[in-house]
Order: C-alpha cells, then structure tokens, then sequence
C-alpha cells in the first residue's frame, strides 16, 4: 500500500512538474531569446554565434546559464534551430532548477535534453538520472537511470 502511494505520489508531482508548459508558455520559449557573454565569435558562413565565459541566456520565462554556449541559426530570418550550452548548465524556470554539464536545445523537435550528471529540482524534490529529455511539444519528460528523492508533507 505504502509503495502504491509513493508511486503515485511520485507520478503527480512529475506530472504537475511538468504541466507548467502551457500552450502559451511554448509560445514565449519561441519569443525572444537575449543571450549576454564576455565574448562572442559568429560565423556568417556556418550561421553559428559561439557565446564564451558567464554566458547568460534570458526568454520571457527562463533563464539558461552556461561556459559556452553555440547558437545555430538559420540563414534566411536568423531564427534559432538549436542552441548546445556546455559547462556549469543552469536552467531557472518558476520554481524548477535543472543542472547538467550539457543541454541541447532542438528547435524543430521542440527537446532538450541534458546529459552529464542532469539533475532537476523543483521545491524540496529532486529528480537525477544519466539523461533527461524533455518533450516540450507533447508536455513530457524520459529520465533514463532515474532516481527520485520527494520530501513528504505533512498535513496541517
């Protein structure tokens, strides 16, 4: 009975977790993206922005720290088709923290996925696993070799 309740337990907070991203939360992710860094390399020809130390990227509703971070881009229109942050990933959105040592950022299939020691932490409950991906599209997280530590609560 006991495992029964904390399976559940565990399946609602993940799923509220992730049910932040709303259909106009997808849209604000797609806004704009202001990325600041002590150096900047672009590359016309490669349609590349390579950001270098304390890079910070800022939309409407997260916020992305890493060392480096490599924006592709689109020739026609510059937009972003995906962003590879390595070295110290920060990601801050609401009350949800998720640290790696890489993310990828996929555009067209709307993922990203973090590798490298991944852990997510949202109040007092932590998730960690080998990889995370997130599945902004369908509102949905994998954790491959996951462990979860959730804090009881007591009722009042």
């Amino acid at each position: 009975m006991l495992k029964r309740l904390l399976i559940i337990s565990l399946l609602l907070i993940f799923i509220s977790a992730t049910n932040t991203f709303s259909q106009d939360t997808k849209q604000r992710i797609k806004g704009p993206i202001v990325v600041t860094s002590e150096t900047l390399t672009a590359d016309n020809n490669a349609h590349t922005a390579l950001f270098e130390k304390n890079v910070v990227a800022k939309t409407t509703d997260m916020t992305i720290y890493a060392d480096t971070m490599l924006v592709y881009y689109k020739e026609e229109g510059g937009e972003v088709t995906k962003i590879d942050a390595t070295g110290n990933v920060k990601v801050l959105r609401n009350t949800r923290v998720i640290t790696s040592q890489k993310a990828i950022y996929y555009a067209d299939e709307d993922k990203v996925i973090f590798t490298g020691e991944p852990r997510a932490v949202d109040g007092e409950n932590v998730v960690t696993g080998s990889k995370m991906t997130y599945f902004i599209n369908d509102d949905r997280s994998y954790v491959e070799n996951s462990k979860v530590f959730l804090k009881n609560k007591k009722d009042k």
